[in-house]
């Protein structure tokens, strides 16, 4: 065993110790965002203490914020919005990119070219401005903003998708396929998917990254998770005036979204090669 990498013998993978550490941060969030109506000490909306933007106490562990409500609580509860939303979405936005991608790819022809150059003209539009108009214009609720995010995210991921599926689409055992009279389904199934797994599976990391961002700076702008529920995001928003005082109030949501999102970042830079660059 390396002092610097641990190695899997049967599968031959070399797992670096800070993957290993982000992957940790990354499940526990998990286990927080599932457990959270458990694990907060108080309700949500209780107003359990009479000093706005309160400091880290015994009893309360991240302070109070600007109504005198713990801190810890309302972090823990905004861990499912911010959590399951970006996951949800996610899942939405590269299942339908992936899955269009591999097939415009097959098929190509007109249908390549129609589908492409509408997912690039909706790409062509900058994502926060897309957000916002449709969550300003629709009203903010919790599938506006999935379907609104899976959106912006889609046609990154079918771009992606399909660049390779373009490439293996070429290689002589999809050729044969196609000679034995393998049909779209088939060839998509079988002979690309396997092939692009990997990459896909690094892709949709870094894109859930994305809509972690997009989903706080929608609800830093008071356009995302609407009170009294709140995602880190709205937290943010609404200790910002404890900024000038080093509010604990403030400060730990900032830490939540950057503990969560650059542990994902890190995961994916020291996933082994076999997964990030080629299947496995």
């Amino acid at each position: 065993m390396s002092t610097r990498l641990l190695t899997l013998p049967r599968v031959g993978y070399q797992i670096s110790p800070v993957g290993i550490g982000a992957f940790l941060v990354i499940l526990f969030w998990l286990v927080v965002a599932i457990f959270a109506p458990r694990l907060t000490p108080y309700a949500i909306g209780d107003i359990v203490d009479f000093d706005y933007f309160g400091p880290v106490s015994a009893k309360f562990w991240m302070g109070t914020d600007y109504l005198g409500r713990d801190m810890f609580s309302r972090i823990i509860a905004g861990s499912r919005y911010t959590v399951g939303l970006s996951l949800a979405a996610v899942a939405i936005a590269c299942f339908t990119g992936v899955t269009l991608g591999m097939t415009a790819a097959v098929i190509g022809g007109w249908f390549d070219s129609i589908l492409s150059r509408f997912l690039d003209a909706l790409s062509s539009i900058p994502s926060k401005l897309f957000g916002l108009v449709v969550v300003a214009g629709v009203g903010s609720s919790i599938p506006v903003l999935i379907g609104t995010l899976a959106i912006i995210y889609t046609p990154g991921s079918y771009r992606f998708a399909r660049a390779l599926a373009v490439n293996i689409n070429t290689m002589d055992f999809v050729t044969v396929a196609r000679t034995r009279g393998e049909g779209v389904a088939y060839l998509i199934g079988s002979e690309i998917l396997p092939n692009i797994v990997g990459p896909v599976f690094a892709d949709v990391g870094l894109r859930f990254v994305f809509i972690v961002l997009l989903l706080s700076g929608l609800s830093f702008l008071g356009l995302g998770v609407q009170p009294p529920n709140a995602d880190w995001g709205a937290l943010v928003r609404e200790n910002i005036s404890g900024l000038a005082f080093g509010a604990p109030a403030v400060i730990f949501p900032s830490l939540a979204i950057a503990s969560l999102t650059i542990s994902v970042n890190l995961l994916i830079d020291n996933l082994p090669r076999k997964i990030r660059d080629r299947s496995a």
